[in-house]
């Protein structure tokens, strides 16, 4: 039986969380919370859940540049490194999540109202985030 892998969609205000099933086949959509609680909330996922490693969505540009959140992504994932030493860690590229997000949301057929509420969309990005680390792995072969 395998662990989960965990994916988060770092923000300012907001944090996107997803996970695999242990089989790490499919992504689900686990919480948002307020990134003033997501230490607390990862130390209670991580005491509840086996963990196998920890992938965070990395913000660049279109031109694979850093973004206005790239310092504060790279700064939360030197403080997860440090708490979690022994989970390994992931940066995966984020460029298109949110759009996609919302896209995926639209498609859906869910409400107005629901793709109002940011974190929903955040959610969605951590999913989609996680999803397709799944499938890079794969056809790197690691799975």
């Amino acid at each position: 039986m395998m662990a989960r892998i965990i994916a988060i969609d770092y923000g300012l205000k907001r944090t996107g969380l997803a996970v695999t099933d242990p089989m790490q086949i499919i992504a689900t959509a686990l919480d948002t919370v307020p990134t003033a609680d997501i230490f607390t909330y990862l130390k209670t996922y991580f005491a509840r859940e086996e963990v196998e490693s920890i992938v965070v969505g990395m913000p660049t540009n279109l031109q694979g540049n850093p973004t206005d959140s790239t310092a504060a992504v790279e700064q939360f994932a030197k403080s997860i490194q440090k708490k979690y030493p022994h989970i390994p860690f992931h940066f995966h590229d984020e460029r298109f999540t949110s759009k996609m997000a919302l896209d995926a949301l639209i498609t859906g057929g869910t409400s107005k109202k629901y793709r109002r509420e940011k974190g929903n969309i955040d959610k969605v990005s951590a999913v989609l985030i996680l999803q397709s680390f799944i499938e890079s792995q794969a056809q790197q072969g690691l799975r």
